[in-house]
């Protein structure tokens, strides 16, 4: 079972147990890069247009999602339960609902992207809690997001820091003084080197998950994830999560 089948299980487990009406309706929209991240400066990937943020309302709690195939929705609770999660763009929905949803009643934080000067001020934050956590260590992160890699380079030197990325633009580059290796092919490479991985949380939606999961399950080494997108499966399954300046 994938892990955002997993993360459906338990979420119509908290449905049933807290007796939520099935009837009552969620509405997603995409958002607009600045509705998405407010004022914030450097380069993020929602506003190269190759992802995109899609907000979901569930009574007035909210839930966002990273996706890189955005779409509206209106439905039930019962209908978003219908979706199929083999197709990307409901796997957005449904990750996006359900943390609107998990928001409201109380089991999920941080379901908001933070916006302005936090999502700069992010990396170095993160950086800062991994150290607390597991000292100065070679760390992996799945998912070249600038202002986090520029963060770690800082913090621990461009020798203790390796990327992996799916972006053809950025495979092969040097970026920050580090080589961005191939997120399809380089990902137990990464596993093995590291001591700690660091991984975007839109990895739920993107469908590689499992993957990274397994790459570092296999190579023994802890896994911490990022952002608010895997905010409700994180509480959900116990997954382990950073994300400083989530709303």
């Amino acid at each position: 079972m994938s892990i955002v089948e997993k993360a459906k299980r338990e979420f119509i487990r908290v449905c049933n147990d807290r007796s939520l009406d099935l009837s009552r309706t969620i509405a997603i929209r995409p958002l607009l890069p600045r509705e998405a991240i407010g004022d914030a400066q450097g380069d993020f990937v929602i506003r190269e247009g190759k992802e995109h943020v899609i907000e979901a309302t569930f009574d007035k709690a909210r839930g966002q999602a990273f996706t890189g195939t955005p779409r509206e929705w209106n439905g039930t609770l019962d209908e978003l339960l219908s979706l199929e999660l083999s197709d990307i763009g409901n796997r957005g929905i449904f990750v996006a609902a359900a943390n609107a949803v998990l928001r409201s009643v109380g089991l999920a934080t941080g379901t908001i992207h933070c916006r302005d000067e936090e999502p700069t001020n992010c990396g170095s934050e993160i950086a800062g809690q991994l150290e607390t956590r597991f000292g100065f260590k070679r760390t992996g992160l799945v998912g070249l997001q600038p202002a986090i890699v520029k963060a770690l380079i800082s913090h621990f030197g461009p020798e203790l820091v390796r990327v992996v990325d799916l972006n053809p633009d950025n495979i092969g580059c040097s970026k920050y003084d580090i080589e961005i290796w191939d997120g399809h092919t380089d990902l137990p490479r990464l596993a093995e080197w590291s001591e700690i991985g660091l991984a975007t949380g839109s990895s739920i939606v993107n469908g590689t998950m499992d993957k990274v999961l397994r790459c570092f399950e296999n190579a023994e080494k802890p896994l911490v994830f990022f952002g608010n997108t895997i905010s409700g499966a994180a509480a959900l399954l116990c997954i382990d999560r950073l994300c400083p300046f989530g709303r």
